[in-house]
């Protein structure tokens, strides 16, 4: 314990720093959900291109955050810091002018390279700065609420901005932020910090990448139907290879950049897991939704930024209530139990009609956040509370690389599945050329971008076949993410039970 005296002065200051450069990294994991159909028809972009815009920055942030909080650890977080902001920044500038759906995903590589830089280096600074226990929890506390918050008004932002001017203004707005945080954080942060040494492994890293990229690649081309088996299988296969060898370097590494003797911890496993899960349904459920209520209510984006704040506000509520609850009731009873009310939740989303929401739809809607939420932060428990301290670092960027890994699987498992239960859903007008019927089979957005370029009752016929396939799509999306949610249920309901021991020690 530090005397006050003693304690760095400008340490609220440097906590300010590092949150305000933390929020544009959250807001733009979600601000993209709902710019999908402006951003679709403005770049005339096909569904296996969307995917990759929205996708490729969670994806490549998994990989990321391990390599970049272990080079942070050896070269100092303030320089990670500094040149990950300047890299968001300049990225965000690129991606706000891009001409093409290829220019756009280039520039959401760039964000992601900038971003996986700026995440793990924040906790560490907050770490670093917070000696004093009681005023760690509190900053971390804080810190946590800036993430749920940021994820949350997201998409809220992202339709206000399209409201009033075009797609790239969602990325230009990161500009302005990183102009006024990059100039704070060099003058607030501490120029000498200590650092571990020790050589950083960029083979590891680059294994760890290649292998999540191309088993996710292969799983999209694979359900895309565009490649021929052989390929995919090829792809996948590779992915795996590299991702096994990563495994085996991380085992008989002196030095492993992911500690992975936590996975011994069965607690751990289960953690993992529900971080997948629950950050995976989270966002594929937003993505499913913002493009029903978009394509097929005709809402405005910012329309739909608000018929989506109950999912946000009560998922930004959950973290505090899950604490609370897992020490009055013990973890396992309160993640299994929200788990199942979650794909209750599901079930019935999956049953409603958005054209009449009433009460209940923004009612379960709220539920469905709150206990997704509650998922989340009972995984975080599991996890954080299976480790010594000395060891909290490294959970820690397993734990993000869980939630980053959850988000882009998620979004590729919801889009791949969603474009193959339309395209079996439409009935297409039997006067469209071949060339033109495959385009809009494929997803709603695709079916919209052929019916413009098709004359007047023929187009709004297409539209109207797409709604009601895309109504089919929703129903079964959903019915199907409640069901591995509920699976899920039951997993953790049988892995976590080391934790009741330890919580009835606690009474």
């Amino acid at each position: 314990m530090m005397s006050s005296a003693s304690l760095p002065a400008n340490r609220w200051f440097v906590l300010v720093a590092v949150m305000l450069a933390f929020l544009p990294v959250v807001l733009d994991m979600t601000i993209l959900h709902v710019a999908v159909p402006t951003l679709t028809q403005s770049l005339n972009a096909s569904g296996t291109e969307v995917l990759w815009i929205i996708d490729i920055y969670p994806l490549l942030m998994a990989g990321l955050l391990v390599p970049m909080g272990t080079l942070a650890d050896r070269v100092g977080n303030r320089k990670i810091l500094l040149i990950g902001l300047v890299t968001f920044g300049v990225a965000s500038a690129c991606a706000a002018f891009a001409q093409s759906p290829a220019m756009l995903i280039a520039a959401r590589v760039l964000l992601a390279l900038g971003g996986s830089m700026i995440m793990p280096c924040v906790l560490g600074l907050i770490r670093k700065t917070f000696e004093d226990e009681g005023e760690r929890a509190m900053a971390l506390g804080l810190w946590g609420m800036i993430g749920a918050a940021g994820a949350a008004v997201g998409p809220l932002v992202g339709g206000a901005l399209l409201e009033h001017f075009w797609w790239g203004s969602v990325f230009l707005i990161n500009v302005p932020v990183m102009l006024v945080v990059a100039p704070a954080c060099y003058v607030l942060l501490p120029r000498v910090e200590q650092t571990t040494p020790g050589k950083w492994a960029i083979g590891q890293a680059l294994l760890l990448i290649a292998g999540m990229i191309l088993f996710v690649y292969g799983i999209k081309a694979g359900f895309g139907g565009k490649q021929p088996l052989p390929i995919i299988v090829l792809v996948v296969v590779f992915g795996i290879a590299a991702l096994t060898l990563f495994v085996r370097k991380q085992l008989r590494s002196s030095e492993p950049m992911l500690d992975l003797s936590l996975l011994s911890h069965p607690a751990i496993i289960a953690g993992l897991i529900m971080a997948i899960v629950a950050s995976g349904a989270l966002a594929g459920v937003e993505l499913t939704l913002a493009q029903e209520l978009q394509y097929v209510l005709g809402k405005t984006p910012l329309q739909a930024g608000i018929f989506m704040i109950p999912i946000m506000a009560a998922a930004a509520v959950g973290g505090p209530v899950a604490g609370y609850l897992s020490n009055r009731f013990g973890l396992r009873l309160v993640a299994t139990l929200s788990l199942l009310i979650s794909a209750g939740a599901l079930v019935f989303l999956a049953q409603s009609d958005f054209h009449d929401p009433g009460f209940l739809v923004p009612f379960a809607l709220a539920i469905l956040g709150l206990t997704l939420s509650i998922g989340l932060t009972a995984s975080s428990i599991a996890i954080m509370g299976s480790v010594d301290a000395s060891k909290g670092g490294a959970a820690g960027s397993l734990e993000a690389t869980g939630y980053e890994l959850g988000t882009g699987l998620g979004i590729t498992l919801f889009g791949v599945f969603m474009s193959s239960v339309f395209s079996r859903a439409i009935e297409l007008p039997s006067s469209l050329s071949q060339a033109l019927a495959e385009q809009a089979s494929r997803t709603i957005g695709d079916a919209y971008i052929v019916a413009s370029e098709l004359p007047g009752e023929q187009g709004a016929a297409l539209i109207e076949a797409g709604k009601a396939a895309f109504t089919q799509t929703h129903a079964v999306l959903l019915t199907a993410g409640a069901v591995v949610i509920a699976a899920l249920a039951v997993v953790v309901f049988f892995t976590l039970t080391e934790y009741r021991s330890l919580s009835r020690a606690h009474h």
